[in-house]
């Protein structure tokens, strides 16, 4: 039974009910021994109370006991108050091992760790020698403070004091270089212990479990060890061990471990082995086990629900999670911080905001304080649910705000679009002192991508480099995609000519930036690299290759990656048979296309706007119209794609009053509302057919236009052709605002100008294009046979 935790009351207070007589109360109170007074301060839960004790043992002049001052230390580090605890401290200090290991294992369980390490180096300074408890709890303060070079400091002065064999300091070592990354000293430091016992081969069990992957094989090698050695495991070397069958997947192993726990009958009744045992089913795929663990307890703890739901979650079965936590609540078992925490991730997960903002109302309702970890599921469900300004309210309220918070943060401007954002807090959260974790650096580095920043990209690169973090393969394909985007591809190339081992994302993004970049030479001399059979595996592979050869107009290549995926599948990867279409489409074979588009069996939205797209490409307006007809009597439901594809073919060819008609049909058949692509379609329509007046004015009617949009392009080239010179100049002064490195806009108004015999004034900007820009020489390229 745990002790009562008494509030100190003041002496007279308490001695005033007492039935004798007051002076005898008050005499008592003055002779207490350091023994009562030592009790008093145990039991001591105010902090009034505890400066009233301390006054008292001040006045009776036994401030100066090293028993007590080591009692007063620890009780004012328990309530976090550093300088009286310094000065009591200070008054009571001398060479006594004993005082200085209080002292430290005081700071180290109010979790001031700091102060363990600073009075570790004092003690060290004074030369008065060290033991296992000073060493062990300055260990472990460093693993705190994910403090690795500090925690080596303290492994050496173990050594040389001859601790490193002390099973404490052993378990001590091997928590902190495990818990910091480096397992391979947490295993020397296991095998330097003399007399290893079950403290000791638990920490290294636990280690390896917590590593994950295929290190979690060897704590099972641990565990050979120490049954051979005739040392008898505990509840948490089970617990670890079930955790690192989970990890590995390895049902069989984990029903071993479970059958030993009942042979022995370690930990059978135990709530924290109960909840291993069902999170080791579940994510060993073990359901049916699973269950039979859960239901035979008569009372359902909310421990045991909150591990069934979180296995359901780690599986990736957020359905199955919600309706067990709503069987926890028809039960009337009252959900905790954890059960809530999990609800609303498996709301996120479903985007489910209904349900999840009625887990908030009920939160809300019961007045709970949200801890960070429910704060943070909190602020992910309106993050994945579009709730962007709500989610930034929650995390105005966070305060403790660790990196997870701020990492749901970025990710939500991310899904958003908004990279600036999302680039800003990546800022604040190293302003305030926070260590990013790789989900930090992949955010950030997917906002710098959107956003096109490579001048906040170089500095994080650094960063990364000098973290030894570029070697991580998807930091590295993040980067070269983010140089890629941003034009500069000898950066990415040179991160991916840094990778040990090249995989086939990293060479898909180097393919794609050389094709966005318009070399498709290097992309397809890339190619030669990779294995072919790999090759054959990925879509999104495939596709980056056939972007190049249609940009290279290879059509013998582009059939020859056709009949190998024919070879492999059968036509079977819809998303490969589309970007086929529109490869042949721009290949000049909008026959093929066509072929493999009628004999594609389950064709989707994309497989049919990639052919309206091939019929427009080829100035086939009829074919285009015809098939989009055709897609709406199947049911198919067009979508933006739909209709910029189908305005710009009635663009191209002149089909103004058909490109009226499915313009106005978008919202008013479809309820899509047009976008700045629909609209800039429309001016092209209108400015082809000669009607300026008009096609100015949709311009100016469309929301948020962007300042460099290429309707303004269009109506400039109109411009020109008609020989509207003040509209066109009008236009063009706007443009060169907003896009004055662009070449060939310095020569479409010196154009116009010039069509206008305004000599001067067209000389003067094509030498200022000259000065400012550099011209890309334009090509063609032709297949030899």
């Amino acid at each position: 039974m745990a002790p009562r935790k008494l509030a100190f009351i003041s002496p007279p207070s308490v001695f005033d009910q007492l039935p004798f007589d007051r002076s005898l109360a008050t005499s008592l109170w003055s002779s207490a021994s350091p023994q009562k007074f030592a009790s008093f301060l145990d039991n001591c839960w105010e902090f009034n109370s505890l400066k009233k004790l301390h006054a008292r043992i001040f006045v009776l002049g036994l401030g100066g006991e090293i028993f007590l001052g080591t009692k007063l230390v620890s009780s004012y580090a328990k309530f976090r108050t550093l300088s009286e605890s310094r000065w009591v401290f200070r008054g009571i200090v001398n060479d006594n091992l004993s005082l200085w290991n209080s002292v430290i294992v005081g700071y180290f369980r109010a979790n001031q760790f700091q102060e363990v390490l600073g009075g570790y180096l004092a003690l060290r300074r004074r030369r008065i020698g060290l033991n296992s408890p000073a060493v062990t709890f300055s260990l472990k303060s460093c693993v705190g403070l994910e403090s690795l070079g500090f925690g080596r400091g303290v492994h050496c002065d173990a050594f040389k004091f001859g601790l490193e064999g002390d099973p404490f300091v052993g378990s001590a070592l091997i928590g902190l270089y495990s818990k910091l990354g480096a397992i391979e000293d947490a295993a020397k430091s296991f095998d330097e212990i003399s007399e290893r016992d079950t403290v000791a081969y638990t920490s290294m069990i636990t280690a390896f479990s917590q590593c994950g992957g295929r290190l979690s094989c060897k704590a099972f090698h641990v565990f050979g060890y120490m049954q051979r050695n005739q040392v008898d495991p505990s509840r948490v070397t089970l617990v670890s061990l079930l955790q690192a069958a989970a990890s590995l997947g390895e049902l069989n192993a984990g029903q071993a471990i479970h059958g030993f726990a009942l042979r022995r009958r370690i930990g059978c009744s135990d709530e924290v082995f109960e909840t291993a045992l069902m999170d080791m089913y579940i994510r060993c795929g073990g359901l049916k086990m699973a269950s039979r663990v859960f239901r035979p307890k008569k009372v359902r703890t909310v421990g045991s629900w909150n591990a069934l739901i979180t296995g359901y979650l780690q599986i990736g079965q957020p359905v199955e999670a919600l309706q067990h936590f709503i069987c926890m609540i028809c039960e009337k078992v009252v959900p905790d911080l954890i059960s809530l925490a999990n609800a609303l991730l498996a709301c996120a997960d479903l985007v489910c905001m209904k349900e999840g903002k009625s887990i908030h109302g009920y939160i809300f309702r019961a007045g709970m304080e949200l801890d960070t970890v429910a704060s943070t599921a909190l602020l992910g469900l309106y993050c994945k649910c579009g709730g962007l300004g709500q989610a930034r309210q929650i995390y105005n309220q966070i305060d403790n705000k660790d990196v997870i918070t701020h990492n749901v943060m970025m990710g939500g401007y991310v899904r958003d679009g908004l990279a600036r954002e999302a680039i800003e807090m990546y800022s604040h959260m190293i302003r305030t002192g926070q260590r990013p974790n790789s989900a930090s650096l992949l955010t950030v580095l997917s906002a710098l991508s959107d956003h096109k920043d490579v001048k906040t990209c170089l500095p994080l690169h650094g960063r990364l480099i000098r973290s030894n973090l570029e070697s991580n393969t998807e930091i590295a394909n993040h980067l070269i995609s983010t140089y890629a985007r941003c034009s500069f591809l000898h950066y990415a190339r040179r991160v991916f000519n840094r990778i040990a081992r090249v995989d086939l994302v990293s060479l898909t993004s180097m393919m794609t930036g050389y094709v966005l970049a318009g070399h498709a030479d290097e992309a397809v001399s890339l190619l030669k690299d990779m294995q072919q059979e790999i090759l054959e595996h990925d879509s999104v592979a495939l596709t980056t290759v056939l972007q190049a050869f249609s940009q290279l107009g290879c059509l013998s290549s582009v059939k020859e990656v056709h009949c190998r995926l024919y070879r492999s599948r059968g036509e079977a990867d819809l998303p490969f048979v589309n970007s086929l279409i529109t490869t042949y489409a721009k290949c000049g074979r909008a026959d093929l296309a066509g072929l493999l588009f009628h004999s594609t069996s389950s064709q989707c939205l994309t497989t049919w706007n990639a052919m309206i797209a091939a019929h427009g490409m080829h100035g086939n307006p009829e074919e285009a119209m015809k098939l989009y007809n055709e897609m709406k009597v199947k049911g198919i439901r067009p979508d933006g794609a739909t209709f910029t594809s189908i305005l710009t073919a009635c663009s191209h060819s002149g089909l103004v009053q058909e490109g009226l008609c499915v313009f106005k049909s978008m919202y008013e058949e479809h309820g899509l509302h047009p976008q700045e692509e629909h609209y800039s379609c429309l001016v092209d329509l209108l400015c082809r057919s000669g009607k300026l007046a008009e096609a100015c004015e949709v311009l100016r009617s469309i929301p948020l236009l962007d300042e460099s949009s290429s309707a303004k392009g269009s109506l400039l080239a109109a411009c020109r052709v008609y020989a509207d010179q003040k509209r066109g100049e009008a236009i063009g002064r706007e443009l060169l605002d907003s896009e004055s490195g662009k070449p060939s806009l310095y020569t479409a108004i010196s154009n116009l100008y010039a069509q206008g015999e305004r000599w001067e004034e067209a000389g003067r900007l094509r030498s200022v294009g000259k000065d400012r820009c550099e011209r890309t020489p334009g090509y063609s390229l032709i297949e030899v046979q």
